[in-house]
This record gives C-alpha cells, structure tokens and sequence, in this order.
C-alpha cells in the first residue's frame, strides 16, 4: 500500500514540477564548482521515491488543492508552486530565495557591473529589507540612503504585505523612474522619506590614487568579474605615477568599507595578489568531504611593501574574506571598525524556463579556521569614524544583528602628531577621518619595515 501511495505522491508532485528537467543543474556563477541534481520526470525511480518524505508531501498536496479548487480568487497552478518554493527557500535564511526569469537576469546583470536600479545590496530581515551598503555612485547613495537602513516601505506598499522578491523587484525598474522608500534609521526617531530615481547601475569597483608621491590607495566598491584583473592594472599605474615622480609605492591601503561582497573567486584572486603562499579561505558543507580549499598561489604584486586594509560595518562577503585573509596570514593590517558577518555561500542554480535559486550550501572560514558567519572580521586597530554626516557610521546592523560602537586604538593621538600634515592629509582629516588615520597606520608600518629593531 506504502508503495502505491508513493507512487500516486509521485504521479501528484511531478504534475506540479514540470519545470524541472532530467539534466543536471551547475552552479552559474561565483561559488565552487559543484554538480546540483534536479529530479525530473524521467529520472524519478523507485529508490527516489522510497526517500520522500511522503505524510508532508501528501500535507503539500492537499494544501494545494485546497488552495487551487476554493482560494477566494482565481489563482494559477504556477502561481501556487511558485509561491510554495518561494516560502521554501526565504524559511530557511535570509540569503536564500527563488528567482523568477525576470528577477533572474538581473541577479546576473549585477556581476557585470551594468544595469538599472537603486544600486544597493540588501537582506531580508523579518519580513524588511535591510541595506547592506549602497554602491559607490549610485542613485540610493546619491539620494543619502545609508549602510544599516531598514526599508519599511515602498512607494506606498508596506514591505511586510509582500514577500521578499517581490519588495527586491520593486526596488528596481526603469531608469529615470523614481520611488519612494520609507525607512528607519537607528539614528533617527521617526521613519524618514526618502525618494529615490532610477538609473543604470555602471559600477566601477575600482578607484585609486597615489598621495603625497609615494602612498597608494584603491578603493574597492564591488566584487566584480574583472576586479582582479583591474586591482592589478591600477596597482601598476600607481607605480607608474610614482616613478614619475621619481618615487615609489612605498605601501598600500586596500578601501572595503562599505563593499557588499560579490564574485567569490575575485575575492580569492585579489587576496592572492598581496600572498606568496598557503591558505586563503575555505568553505565547509554538512558534508565533511564538501570542505573545498583555496590556496595563494607564488607572487605578490606589492613585493612585500605594507598593506592596509580598510573595513566597517558594511564590509560584507567577498570583502571579509579578503580581510580574514590578510589578517591570519600576517600580511597587513586590518583597521577600521568589525566587519558584517555573511561568511555563508550561495550556491546559484539555473532551473528551466530561465528560472532560478539561490540557496546556502557552506560557510567560509578564514586560513586560521574562523567563521565569519555572524562574527565578521575585527579589525587589529580599530578606527571609529568621526564624521556624523557620513555613511561611514558605527551604527551598522550585522548579521549578529547588533550594533556596537567600536573604541579608539590608544594609539589615535600619537598618529595625528607624527604624520606628515600634506595638504591632502589635512583634507582627510576633516573629510575622512578613518581613512587619515589609515594613511598614518601605514607610514608607520613603513617606518617600522624599513627601520628594524637590531
């Protein structure tokens, strides 16, 4: 009877999942290359079916039909199996979703580093949207929307009436377009309104700058499919501008604050540009055999000149994974203040009809075994910014879902009277103060270097 009923179930759920294929599913972008099977018709066989869970299933089941035949409104069979996959997956975490065709070209629009939007990375939180970070350039920093912004509404939808996709594809549209995003800020008492217009998001995830004719300072806004490529070439035309100069780059500040993430083999290549050698990162499944290394390979483009790496509260991914890097290696310095903590992996997975998922598959954890989920990365120095109108703020929600404000390294008032006060670092000093307090960490990593103790 066990037998027939399960074959009846089958019979039911692959009416409902006719989408799927026979074909197995790989992952299409930034995370390790592994093989995801899709169940189809054809591939269905007795020892599949003896290992569905059959009472939920048959609870699955009824529940649609239930819906399909006396929902108060007509709704569609899609619809219905849409739906279901939707709460399957936003259940699990935050980071985990399905994506129709439309919303699905634009998740591999954003790698590219082109398209139409408010230029923000986001996370669901209870049923809100929370910003991550806005990107350098973008219409929503433009507009003054901050890193840690709770969207409560959008135009005159409450974000809590939707599901997450749809909150996401409402935030983006048609460039010139624009929308109204209610929100709350946990520096302000009431929710503010703020509109936004629409524009096409050309991202570039790489600025540098060579100060006072021998620092250089790249700025890193987004994990792209070239920014590996580009840190190199800008790395090279800071030299360039140095020996120009008849200079040199003496050592190096790595810009992540408010960097999202994005492509996790960017991540590894930028980290192994600065490393000789041994571990980057490595990520770890249920499975013990899943544990999956990525390891520096002979190189390092600074040729061992110091290096800074800068990171805050909306430093997230890929950019905590250069950090940590940096960090348990011992070739930098990170300072700033504690980093996000989304140290999970998204495994991204093509369904047919140019559908689909995104789910968690493993964590990362740093060369030294740390995870970064939930924990991010603490800075060795820590650096607190001190000006209240920036985005960069102490005010930042994590994945720990905390905010905590960060204390001064004891060592702030001696560096303001030791660094060389250029013209362009008394402009830092009032614009940027975190990042003038990074330029002074790094000259005296050069001082250090180049005067050892005998």
């Amino acid at each position: 009877m066990r037998k027939v009923q399960k074959s009846l179930l089958t019979i039911a759920l692959l009416s409902l999942v006719s989408f799927a294929n026979s074909e197995s599913m790989a992952l299409t972008i930034d995370q390790p290359k592994v093989t995801v099977p899709v169940i189809g018709a054809e591939t269905v066989d007795e020892a599949a079916v003896e290992n569905l869970p059959v009472q939920q299933l048959l609870l699955f089941v009824n529940v649609f039909e239930q819906l399909r035949a006396n929902y108060v409104e007509d709704v569609t069979e899609e619809t219905l199996v849409n739906n279901a996959i939707k709460g399957m997956l936003s259940g699990l975490d935050p980071h985990s979703e399905f994506y129709d065709a439309e919303s699905y070209k634009r998740v591999q629009e954003v790698t590219t580093g082109s398209f139409a939007g408010l230029g923000v990375e986001v996370v669901s939180e209870d049923g809100l949207i929370r910003i991550i970070a806005p990107m350098d350039g973008s219409p929503a920093k433009k507009a003054g929307i901050k890193a840690g912004d709770l969207i409560i509404k959008i135009d005159s939808t409450a974000v809590q009436s939707i599901d997450v996709a749809k909150a996401v594809d409402m935030l983006q549209g048609d460039p010139g377009t624009e929308v109204v995003l209610t929100i709350i800020r946990e520096s302000e008492r009431s929710p503010l309104t703020i509109p936004v217009v629409r524009d096409v998001i050309k991202t570039e995830s790489i600025k540098s700058e060579l100060i006072d004719n021998e620092f250089g300072y790249i700025r890193l806004s987004q994990f792209q499919e070239r920014s590996a490529e580009e840190m190199k070439n800008a790395i090279m035309e800071l030299n360039k501008q140095a020996s120009a100069k008849k200079s040199a780059v003496k050592g190096l500040i790595l810009d992540l604050r408010n960097n999202p993430g994005g492509v996790l083999d960017q991540a590894v290549e930028i980290s192994d540009l600065f490393l000789e050698s041994g571990l980057i990162v490595y990520t770890q499944g249920r499975d013990p055999a899943s544990r999956i290394d990525f390891v520096a390979n002979p190189g390092d483009v600074l040729a061992g000149a110091p290096l800074v790496v800068l990171i805050n509260g909306g430093s997230a991914s890929a950019s905590e994974i250069v950090a940590g890097a940096i960090q348990d290696q011992r070739r930098g310095v990170v300072a700033g203040e504690k980093s996000f903590g989304k140290g999970s992996v998204q495994s991204v997975v093509n369904l047919a009809e140019g559908q689909g998922m995104k789910y968690t598959t493993a964590l990362y954890y740093t060369p030294n075994g740390r995870s970064i989920q939930g924990e991010g990365i603490s800075p060795n120095i820590e650096l607190l910014s001190l000006n209240v109108d920036s985005e960069r703020n102490s005010n930042f929600i994590r994945e720990e879902n905390l905010a905590k404000r960060l204390n001064k390294g004891s060592d702030k008032e001696q560096s303001i009277t030791t660094f060389a006060q250029s013209e362009k670092a008394r402009g830092l000093a009032v614009s940027d103060n975190q990042l003038y307090e990074a330029l002074n960490l790094l000259k005296s990593l050069i001082f250090v270097k180049d005067n050892p103790i005998q």
